[in-house]
């Protein structure tokens, strides 16, 4: 039984036949699969991103139209994460900005977004005032995610944190309407 066994497999070692496709499989299946693996990726942050924006625009639409009411961070976050929907963590890891811009001097407003890193102590929100009637209102959300696949693709070309979180950063302006 062993010796026809070892015959088959070593005449199965000497044949040559399709060698040349060996090699193509061999170059172009990780192409394949690292193409698949970064597709998977975008779409799921797709479709965390269009959630984000959702939770954010239906938050402004709230905020836009009760201009009297005061609001605080906690109060605007919980709005978003209610109707954000797939954010996993979104209490921990949203952080909202909101802040005045003068529509003639737009330069004032900070280009870096202001996020939570899990892994550095707790700061202050930076930068959250509610605005008064007829004022432009900047306000930007940035929450941090787990990439899907975070050592290869896009999940490896992310920006991360010291606890290998992602961000996503979402921005609404809006005029406080008057009461």
């Amino acid at each position: 039984m062993i010796r026809p066994m070892n015959k088959i497999l070593r005449r199965f070692r000497r044949d040559e036949d399709g060698s040349a496709l060996l090699i193509e499989f061999a170059i172009f299946v990780p192409l394949l699969f690292g193409a698949f693996l970064m597709s998977v990726e975008m779409g799921i942050y797709s479709m965390r991103q269009m959630y984000l924006d959702r939770g954010l625009d239906i938050a402004v639409r709230f905020i836009r139209l009760n201009t009297n009411t005061k609001y605080t961070h906690d109060d605007i976050k919980q709005m978003i994460c209610d109707n954000s929907g797939w954010l996993e963590n979104c209490d921990e890891t949203l952080r909202l900005e909101m802040t005045a811009i003068n529509p003639r001097q737009f330069a004032q407003f900070d280009q870096d977004a202001d996020c939570v890193d899990t892994s550095q102590p707790v700061q202050p929100v930076r930068g959250f005032t509610l605005g008064r009637q007829n004022e432009l209102m900047m306000l930007r959300a940035c929450v941090r995610f787990k990439p899907v696949y975070p050592t290869s693709g896009l999940g490896h070309a992310f920006e991360k944190d010291g606890t290998g979180r992602a961000r996503m950063i979402s921005t609404a302006a809006f005029v406080q309407e008057p009461s």
